[in-house]
């Protein structure tokens, strides 16, 4: 099935259409894990890549509303392809904070001319990658990055290393770099299709005009909108996730029968059942509101600028962790529990609905849910804000 095409029509609708396209195979391809080459094609060919990048750059300058609709509908069908799509945006926005428009100015018009696909080589626990200086305007990149979500099939890379003073140093290269590898290695219980395993770096060059220095990672409130951004894409991939099980969940319940000590005929006249539809519903609306708030004081920091406080980005963060707790609770509680109403025959192999479930526990892994309720916590008691690093 074709794509569809950003021609005249709402990006939000896109994505709509390639969630359907893709919830056809979305089962199967689960199974199989490995790379999705043909549906992140699809995703090239409908121009969604650049909807973040600047209209002055070619690119559709979308506001964060309509990204992370997107990133939403597409993880109603297919988590893995959200993660991989999101993340596009997010390396996009990376660039954006820690450089200046002199340095980023040909890779965005690259990327809205020819639909290219960011990957993500990032991972700043991961200290294995190290940066040599062989002269003032070249680096050496060796070593090995896990958790590279979007690597494989991607077109450039925002890769990462340590340098002997144990800084880190980030840069932008093209993927096909001599010396880029991919192990291929991704085979966990979800996201099994984000090609999230191992990259490796055998002695690559990397020119100074190629790492982002100016102002660099998390160096002021405003590149330290980051890591916010990428929470809040979380928050999104767990919500269309939670969204796709709960339909599924109704979908189904309206063709059932009520159990058999039930006073009603049908599922859908059943009290437990209708409880617990209910209580999907709240849960989920509960996030969505939440989710627009987060998005709503993001857009206002990111309007700012350079100008933003520290108060300001603490807002930000406080927003986006409270909505994340919620998305993180809710995702797990509903893709878990939706089989308490479909019943035993949804368990079979061949539907795969247990996919919901191991891809939202794969992710809310990313970083540890617990630390948002004490960076809350700790906000309600003391007022303090959450300090910045690449997970808060």
């Amino acid at each position: 099935m074709n794509a569809p095409t950003a021609l005249n029509l709402d990006p939000i609708e896109i994505a709509k259409q390639l969630a359907s396209v893709f919830a056809q195979t979305a089962a199967e391809r689960d199974k199989q894990g490995g790379n999705p080459k043909h549906e992140r094609d699809l995703i090239r060919h409908s121009g969604l890549l650049g909807l973040s990048i600047p209209q002055l750059y070619g690119g559709q300058g979308a506001s964060w509303n309509t990204i992370f609709k997107t990133i939403q509908q597409i993880a109603q069908a297919d988590s893995s392809l959200a993660h991989v799509y999101g993340f596009h945006h997010l390396l996009i926005a990376t660039v954006q904070l820690f450089a200046q428009p002199e340095q980023y100015t040909p890779w965005f018009e690259q990327t809205a001319k020819d639909s290219l696909f960011w990957g993500n080589t990032l991972n700043p626990l991961d200290r294995r990658t190290t940066v040599t200086s062989v002269s003032e305007d070249e680096f050496i990149f060796h070593g090995d990055k896990s958790f590279s979500s979007g690597s494989i099939d991607s077109d450039i890379l925002l890769c990462s290393g340590f340098n002997d003073a144990g800084k880190l140093l980030i840069g932008v290269i093209p993927t096909a770099r001599e010396g880029v590898s991919f192990l291929g290695d991704w085979n966990n219980m979800g996201q099994r299709q984000t090609d999230s395993g191992t990259s490796h770096f055998e002695q690559v060059k990397i020119h100074k005009n190629e790492l982002l220095l100016n102002p660099g990672p998390l160096s002021t409130p405003y590149s330290s909108l980051r890591p916010l951004i990428a929470q809040l894409i979380f928050v999104h991939l767990f919500l269309g996730v939670a969204e796709g099980a709960y339909q599924t969940a109704i979908d189904t319940v309206k063709t059932q029968k009520a159990w058999s000590k039930s006073l009603a005929e049908h599922a859908v006249n059943d009290p437990f059942t209708q409880k617990h539809a209910a209580d999907f519903y709240v849960q989920l609306e509960g996030v969505r509101l939440l989710a627009q708030k987060a998005i709503d004081v993001l857009q206002e920091a990111w309007n700012v600028g350079e100008g933003l406080t520290a108060a300001q980005r603490g807002e930000v963060s406080i927003a986006v962790a409270t909505a994340k707790i919620a998305a993180t609770n809710a995702s797990l509680n509903i893709t878990q529990n939706i089989f308490q109403v479909m019943g035993a025959r949804a368990t079979t192999a061949k539907l795969n609905l247990d996919r919901f479930w191991r891809n939202v526990r794969t992710q809310t892994l990313h970083d540890p849910v617990d630390y948002k309720y004490q960076e809350i916590g700790e906000w309600v008691l003391t007022g303090k804000v959450p300090d910045p690093s690449f997970y808060s």
